[in-house]
């Protein structure tokens, strides 16, 4: 490889790394945006999630209602995915 080969080759990975960090960078600030409102859903979750659930499988709620708030596990592992996320980033 020639020193130039060598520093366009370096060049590449130098530009796909600085994308990922920017990448990264930014779904990390988006995250941390989110933490009112996961609270939110938690609040909902630990409150009025079952009585919204219910209502749904006895068909009490429109069906062109999106739902997927209501879906057994969605939410669930929204949630826990979060946890694991802040664990990941220390926080």
């Amino acid at each position: 490889m020639t020193q130039t080969e060598r520093i366009t080759h370096m060049e590449r990975i130098y530009d796909k790394c600085t994308e990922a960090v920017e990448q990264l960078e930014h779904a990390i600030a988006c995250f941390n945006a989110q933490q009112s409102d996961i609270a939110e859903l938690e609040a909902y979750y630990s409150s009025k999630w079952r009585a919204d659930f219910s209502a749904d499988e006895l068909g009490k709620l429109p069906q062109n209602l999106k739902r997927g708030v209501l879906s057994e596990d969605g939410l669930w592992n929204l949630l826990e995915d979060y946890a694991r996320l802040k664990k990941m980033t220390g926080q």
